[in-house]
């Protein structure tokens, strides 16, 4: 690969990140990773799934310091609950409130569903190569600062 073209990718990333600065602004006091967190929560608890701290960790590649703050946060608000396991009080799980469900459905599934149309010509396929792509980038980039 030449260094123009990986010039070009860091340029899409940067555009990719300005993209994500175009999203719906939320409201006062909520932060872009609740959304993504209640996504997680709310995707597992369809599939019937008790979701623990560990879960969102492992399904958004995030160190579990940060999730359990994030969580913390969530919680104070009221945007998700906390239970501890019946049969082991070491084990804490998690699930959407109704005011987390609603957040959830205002700035995910309604902008998403909204957005769709406009993206009609991006096929799935090219999508999947984006998706694909960019996190071979980020592994890569991740890799290299490991060993700097």
């Amino acid at each position: 690969m030449t260094t123009e073209k990986i010039k070009r990718m860091l340029d899409a990333c940067y555009q990719a990140k300005r993209i994500r600065e175009l999203l719906p602004a939320l409201p006062n006091g909520v932060a872009p990773s609740y959304i993504h967190y209640l996504d997680v929560i709310l995707a597992l608890e369809k599939k019937e799934v008790q979701v623990k701290i560990s879960d969102i960790s492992d399904k958004l590649n995030l160190p579990r310091p940060g999730v359990t703050r994030t969580v913390k946060e969530m919680e104070e608000k009221g945007y998700i609950k906390k239970t501890v396991s019946p049969e082991d009080g070491r084990i804490i799980y998690l699930s959407a409130t109704e005011k987390g469900k609603k957040l959830s459905e205002k700035y995910n599934e309604k902008y998403f569903n909204e957005l769709a149309p406009y993206l009609a010509d991006i096929s799935e396929e090219e999508a999947d190569c984006m998706i694909a792509v960019i996190e071979k980038f980020y592994q890569v980039m991740c890799e290299r600062r490991d060993k700097e």
